[in-house]
């Protein structure tokens, strides 16, 4: 009887145990799952890099800043506008919510006449919408204006790609919704970067990128460069006009 009485308690003890293990693995497992509260910490050691480089280097007063995603960091700035005065901050993949969250340390600290502006791209890629995106995009605007003023802020339209081209649909709305946005404010400037991309059937042509279809080659860069060079040079007068 004894035996009995001990064997099933010994039951229940080894039942509580496994309760307990499985509760541990499930809480684990969330714990892995769960994403991390800021996702553009990620790109911490690539801003501490533009910070090194800034600790070591002078970078121009009243400079056009060139901020974004890789569609930026690719584009030879300092080489196609020889005539500024250029700061290039692009950090490839990233998404406008991160450009934000890192605005005061890659974007206000050089207090730019002008910034041009390239992101949403990413955005859309993983899953925003059109909406978003521009929601995105005025919580910019606003963290640059309530510090900076007058700085005049270029927004490079979301580019057609043939690798993205499903996705253009909403690329287009999000960035009809910021053209809309921006010939209501003065401080601000839309740049249509899709037109002289695309082919006479309305596609993005082939010519203008590298092979994976997504980025832009030097004859592309060459296009964007001739079409947005007039746009910059009225927003820097514009910025200086109000200084």
């Amino acid at each position: 009887m004894r035996a009995g009485i001990l064997w099933k308690g010994f039951e229940m003890v080894r039942r509580k145990i496994w309760l307990l293990i499985l509760l541990c693995g499930c809480v684990v497992s969330f714990a892995e799952d769960k994403p991390a509260e800021n996702p553009a910490e990620r790109w911490e050691k690539t801003i501490r890099q533009f910070e090194q480089w800034d600790s070591k280097n002078t970078f121009p007063s009243d400079a056009v800043l060139f901020v974004g995603s890789s569609s930026i960091r690719m584009w030879p700035t300092a080489e196609c506008f020889g005539e500024f005065a250029v700061i290039n901050r692009g950090f490839g993949g990233s998404q406008i919510s991160e450009v934000n969250y890192f605005a005061g340390r890659i974007v206000l600290c050089y207090k730019p006449k002008v910034i041009v502006f390239y992101a949403g791209d990413n955005d859309v890629a993983a899953g925003k919408n059109a909406g978003r995106v521009f929601d995105d995009y005025k919580k910019f605007v606003k963290l640059v204006h309530d510090k900076l003023r007058e700085t005049r802020i270029i927004y490079v339209g979301i580019k057609p790609s043939g690798s993205r081209w499903s996705l253009w649909p909403v690329m287009n709305e999000a960035n009809m919704m910021i053209k809309d946005f921006s010939d209501k404010e003065s401080r601000l400037f839309y740049f249509d970067s899709a037109a002289p991309l695309l082919d006479a059937g309305g596609k993005p042509n082939p010519a203008f990128f590298l092979k994976d279809q997504l980025h832009l080659n030097g004859t592309g860069y060459g296009v964007w460069t001739k079409k947005i060079r007039p746009i910059i040079k009225e927003a820097l007068t514009a910025a200086t006009k109000k200084r």
